[in-house]
């Protein structure tokens, strides 16, 4: 492959909050090492929905997925698969639902949480949580340092040449406490901190890396809507590529094809949207 890109995904975080609180990346864009965007959610800005329009590039209303009562295999061109078909592996750290659309579904927790499969034809390493028991109470969710670790681990073990990390930690801050309290400032801060340390090495492993959000949430803690506040949220790269100005919108269904340009694989004739990445 041309490169190797790491796509990491902090669910739920709004424009606001990144360029408020995420002062180690902010402090790289200002240094340029990296470039941050705005970016905008797909329709409904829920999280299932915006995670197969991520991978896929195409919106809900053709790949289906409505909301998170309504997760199934994707038969839909997608990263992982495109990644795979051009000789490329590929790894994930993330809830369960990314395996359901993209490796198989229903998910399995014996089979599924765990598991390496060199001959995949999509996800080659999966590592993932379901958050069962979820609610305002406890958010059953992994530590974040954790989830770095292990994707730094199947970098170092598996060579990856694409892999994804996902992360509801501060979605589910912002549902429980929302976002104009001390709880989220500071769960903003611990993520930018938790996080920082591991750019470094991901790019001194060869890794180019994207840092961004699947939506936002607006001041209740609410996403789903067509609202600024639940749509807009930034995206940070580390990387080489040739990009736009800072002060061009991007689309989420951009994301998809711009991943597999910059790889070097093959971007399908499903996914429309004009890479801005290349």
């Amino acid at each position: 492959m041309k490169r190797k890109l790491l796509l990491i995904i902090l669910d739920g975080v709004p424009l606001r909050n990144w360029t408020r609180l995420f002062g180690n990346l902010e402090g790289w864009v200002q240094s340029g090492a990296a470039r941050r965007w705005t970016m905008r959610s797909v329709l409904p800005s829920i999280s299932a929905s915006c995670y197969a329009s991520i991978h896929t590039g195409i919106t809900p209303q053709e790949h289906g997925c409505t909301g998170n009562g309504n997760v199934f295999y994707l038969d839909k061109p997608d990263i992982f698969a495109q990644v795979r078909a051009a000789g490329g592996v590929t790894g994930a750290v993330a809830h369960s639902f990314w395996s359901e659309f993209f490796n198989r579904a229903p998910f399995d927790l014996v089979r599924d949480i765990e598991y390496d499969e060199p001959a995949s034809a999509t996800i080659n390493h999966g590592r993932f949580h379901t958050m069962t028991g979820y609610g305002l109470i406890n958010q059953m969710t992994p530590s974040d340092v954790d989830l770095f670790a292990t994707l730094t681990s199947l970098c170092a073990r598996f060579g990856l040449d694409y892999g994804l990390l996902h992360t509801c930690t501060l979605d589910s801050m912002g549902h429980r406490f929302f976002h104009e309290s001390r709880e989220m400032d500071h769960a903003c801060a611990v993520m930018d901190e938790m996080l920082a340390p591991f750019i470094p090495k991901w790019r001194a492993m060869g890794y180019e890396v994207i840092v961004t959000a699947d939506h936002g949430q607006d001041a209740r803690g609410h996403h789903g809507g067509h609202d600024p506040l639940q749509q807009d949220f930034a995206l940070y790269y580390f990387g080489d590529g040739d990009g736009p100005a800072p002060d061009t919108p991007l689309d989420q269904l951009q994301l998809a094809s711009s991943i597999l340009r910059l790889l070097g694989a093959p971007v399908p004739e499903t996914m429309q949207a004009e890479p801005f990445l290349r």
